[in-house]
């Protein structure tokens, strides 16, 4: 077995950062969310006490989520509200602004 040199190892430097490649709407944002944490939407439902066809409706972007449900949806899903009302905002970007 032979051993790597430094130079070899440390080829990190060749990489570019990754760059995001998919917009996430807010109801794509609430959806990916919910399925990672193995929820129904009548579980999601249930949880926060939002109708399961409201549930639905704004994760097909069919209905405008609003901050007041954003937290209530952010609670029940363990999430900072931001995470779901700007799920494509690039910090950095915005803070060098």
């Amino acid at each position: 077995m032979s051993r790597r040199t430094t130079s070899e190892r440390d080829d990190s430097k060749d990489f570019l950062p990754a760059k995001r490649t998919v917009d996430v709407t807010v109801g794509e944002s609430v959806r990916i969310i919910r399925e990672l944490q193995e929820l129904s939407q009548n579980q999601l439902s249930a949880l926060t006490g939002i109708p399961q066809s409201t549930i639905s409706a704004v994760e097909n972007d069919r209905v405008n989520l609003g901050v007041e449900r954003a937290k209530v949806l952010a609670r029940a899903l363990k999430v900072h509200p931001s995470v779901i009302l700007f799920p494509g905002w690039d910090v950095e970007a915005e803070s060098a602004a």
